[in-house]
């Protein structure tokens, strides 16, 4: 379903016209909080090279660590479906939260009570000021909508723009085949 407003919980998705952006082109984007202040999210497609086994001492998984946006990009963020593991957690919507107690994370992973299924990482975060993001929306720069966000965290994440391209249909289904720069096509 689409928004005319973002909210928290709902999806950004990046328009097609975003070319050129290294962060948003292509971009599928959680928000975690959505006030008059402002917006949070975080990338949910863009993996990096990264592991949590490179940035933090004593861990040894190989949890992926996705680029989570171009603020902040040399903080770790999370987002996960376990809050009764991981003490002060904000709820994002249902079943999906941010954040908590980082040492009790860390030291579920390498007990290997935590899996790739239960949590996401994310290097930076996406923000935008009060109307900063209002005013990209009605600028045609993004699509809010409404998702089952219960599998956000474990699902694959190379084709949830194309996926989301042919949910929103009529004019979308045109690029969601398309090459990344259409001037490949």
């Amino acid at each position: 379903m689409l928004l005319t407003k973002p909210k928290t919980g709902s999806i950004l998705v990046a328009e097609p016209s975003i070319i050129g952006d290294v962060s948003f082109q292509r971009s599928v984007v959680l928000i975690a909080d959505h006030s008059g202040n402002g917006s949070i999210g975080f990338i949910m497609n863009k993996p990096l090279t990264y592991t949590l086994a490179d940035v933090i001492p004593n861990i040894t998984n190989e949890f992926r660590i996705f680029n989570g946006g171009p603020v902040e990009q040399d903080s770790l963020y999370f987002i996960h479906k376990i809050p009764h593991l991981i003490p002060n957690s904000v709820e994002i919507c249902s079943n999906i939260f941010w954040g908590g107690d980082f040492n009790v994370v860390a030291d579920l992973i390498i007990k290997g009570e935590i899996t790739p299924e239960d949590i996401k990482f994310f290097l930076g975060y996406s923000g935008w000021s009060s109307d900063q993001l209002n005013e990209e929306m009605n600028s045609n720069l993004w699509v809010a909508v409404n998702s089952d966000l219960c599998n956000m965290i474990s699902k694959p994440t190379q084709d949830f723009w194309r996926e989301y391209m042919l949910d929103l249909g009529g004019e979308y289904l045109l690029w969601a085949n398309s090459p990344d720069n259409p001037s490949d096509n």
